[in-house]
């Protein structure tokens, strides 16, 4: 071992600061908490594992044409409802923001009655409105009986999409509301008029704050047409409990629709990702990368790490 020395006065120059070595704090909590719920999903697997469940069947009629059918359904009742949703939504915040003292009373009014009221009672309201109207007339166009006018699909529909009108309103109201006024006083300034200002510009500014809530909106959707089974609606869930009480199995036909819903969602849900990483490319200079691009960075990061580096000699 060499030491330096300063010539020109000969002592010994002082050393340098050590490096600091630093000791990661242990979160003793954190690992406690972990095995805690490692211990209670555990306890979960275990007692469903030995309770009296014929797990075969579930793979039995996964792919049944009944489930299928009830599949298909339930997706049709869901982009109905929230096309009647989405579009009734657009018109009652614009009712609802409008100088109009009536229209936007008359909004307020549906906001008010449809969001306060559960969906459960509406749908159960128009099944059995037969018990009012005995028949429907509308003047020259149509008239019939009620009971063969208000079918469950009609039903369902009405009962889900003019429910969830009410939600939306509120929805599109905060992303119209997000946009900042200056943007209209522009266009009214360069010769637009209102109905112009809204479609072209407003509205496209607002769909970064809409489609957020409005996804989860069509997810909560999905979940929600399992409530229509009550008026004989044949969809997923109506169509595995027909298949459990033929099949005697109603518990495994739950659980077959339990997760098709989870399989249902999980598609949507990745639907929304992507649809929200579209409307959020002006709003910010990079975008998130996607799980895909977060995959191939790590496998092209381990590759270039597993790869030899020459040395020199």
């Amino acid at each position: 071992m060499t030491v330096d020395i300063d010539k020109t006065t000969g002592d010994t120059p002082p050393a340098g600061p050590e490096a600091i070595k630093a000791i990661p704090v242990r979160h003793y909590g954190r690992y406690i908490s972990a095995v805690v719920a490692i211990a209670l999903l555990v306890g979960v697997v275990y007692a469903f594992s030995q309770g009296k469940i014929n797990w075969d069947a579930i793979p039995d009629y996964f792919f049944d044409d009944r489930i299928l059918d009830g599949v298909g359904k339930t997706l049709l009742l869901t982009v109905l409802s929230m096309v009647i949703g989405i579009v009734g939504g657009v018109l009652l915040a614009v009712m609802r923001l409008s100088k109009n003292p009536v229209t936007s009373s008359i909004a307020w009014f549906y906001i008010w009655f449809f969001r306060g009221t559960p969906v459960l009672v509406q749908l159960i309201v128009w099944f059995n409105l037969g018990l009012v109207f005995e028949y429907i007339n509308l003047g020259p166009f149509y008239k019939d009986e009620w009971s063969d006018f208000m079918t469950p699909f009609l039903t369902a529909l009405l009962g889900l999409g003019l429910n969830e009108a009410a939600y939306m309103a509120e929805i599109c109201r905060a992303g119209l509301l997000s946009v900042d006024e200056g943007q209209t006083e522009a266009s009214h300034a360069l010769g637009m008029s209102h109905a112009k200002t809204l479609r072209r510009i407003v509205i496209p500014q607002a769909m970064r704050v809409i489609v957020p809530p409005t996804g989860n909106e069509v997810i909560n959707m999905l979940k929600t047409t399992s409530l229509v089974s009550v008026v004989q609606y044949p969809e997923l869930l109506r169509a595995a409990q027909d298949i459990g009480q033929t099949s005697g199995a109603p518990a495994e036909m739950l659980f077959l629709a339990a997760a098709w819903y989870l399989l249902l969602t999980s598609v949507f849900s990745i639907g929304q990702y992507y649809l929200e990483r579209y409307y959020a490319r002006g709003s910010s200079r990079s975008l998130p990368a996607t799980p895909f691009q977060k995959i191939k960075a790590n496998v092209l990061s381990l590759s270039s790490r597993s790869k030899p580096t020459g040395g020199t000699a």
